[in-house]
C-alpha cells in the first residue's frame, strides 16, 4: 500500500468498523459516480433516512458471490425470461450486479425506515453466519420486496470494480459482516449523478472518509 491510498483506506477502514458511512467514487471513466456505503449489520432507520435523502438513488444490500450462492440467490438477468432482458448496450459494464428484492417478514409494507433497517441490518448479520442457508433465508425474507440485493463478482475487484465489489473489498478489509448498504448519490438541482466536487464537499462536511475506487483498489493491492 503507498501514500495517499494507505490513508484513505485507513480512514475508510476505521469508519466501516465503526459502522459509519463511507464516500466511494467509482471511476470518470465506469458510472462516474459516487455511493454513500454502510457495513450492512450497522444500518438503522437514521441509517435509511439519510441514504434516501441525502443519497437519492437506489438503496441497495450487497453480498458477495459466497454468501449469495448460500441463499441462493441468482443473477437476476440470468432468471427473467423476458426480451426486454438484454444488456448488450450497456455501456458501462458486461452485465448488472441485481438479484432479487426482499423485504423482511417481520415488516410491514416493507418500504418504510424502519422495514428496510430491519430488512438490511439482518441481512448484515446472517451474512456472516455459515451456518444460515436458503431454507432460513426464506423463512425470513420474502421476495419481491423493497430492498434490491445485488451479487458482488466472485473475484470482486479481480473481475469487477463497480460500487458492489469496492463496498464488499472495503468491509473485507474492515473484518466487518460481508454484507454492505449503500445509494448512489444525485445532485437535486440537476437529476444527474452528484457531482464528485460536491461529494467531496459532502463528505468533508459531514467528517466523513471519501475514497476514489483506484486509490481503493491500489491500497487493496
Amino acid at each position: 500500500m503507498r501514500g495517499e491510498s494507505t490513508g484513505a483506506l485507513e480512514r475508510a477502514v476505521a469508519a466501516f468498523r465503526a459502522g459509519e458511512p463511507v464516500l466511494v467514487h467509482d471511476a470518470d471513466d465506469r458510472e462516474g459516480e459516487t455511493d454513500l456505503l454502510y457495513p450492512a449489520s450497522a444500518v438503522t432507520p437514521a441509517t435509511v433516512a439519510r441514504l434516501r435523502n441525502d443519497g437519492g438513488g437506489l438503496i441497495f444490500a450487497a453480498l458477495p458471490a459466497t454468501v449469495a450462492d448460500r441463499f441462493d440467490l441468482p443473477f437476476l438477468h440470468e432468471a427473467v425470461d423476458h426480451p426486454a432482458n438484454d444488456h448488450t448496450d450497456l455501456g458501462y459494464d458486461a452485465h448488472p450486479s441485481f438479484s432479487l428484492t426482499v423485504n423482511h417478514r417481520d415488516g410491514f409494507t416493507g418500504v418504510t425506515d424502519d422495514d428496510r433497517a430491519l430488512t438490511i441490518r439482518r441481512l448484515g448479520e446472517v451474512s456472516a453466519d455459515a451456518d444460515y442457508g436458503v431454507d432460513a433465508f426464506a423463512d425470513e425474507f420474502r421476495t419481491p420486496g423493497h430492498v434490491h440485493l445485488l451479487r458482488g463478482a466472485p473475484g470482486l475487484l479481480d473481475e469487477r470494480r463497480g460500487h458492489t465489489e469496492l463496498g464488499l473489498a472495503l468491509a473485507e478489509a474492515a473484518g466487518v459482516a460481508p454484507a454492505v448498504a449503500g445509494c448512489e448519490m444525485l445532485d437535486d438541482e440537476t437529476g444527474g449523478a452528484l457531482s464528485t466536487a460536491d461529494a467531496e464537499a459532502y463528505a468533508r462536511r459531514y467528517d466523513l472518509p471519501f475514497v476514489e475506487g483506484a486509490a481503493l483498489i491500489r491500497a487493496l493491492e
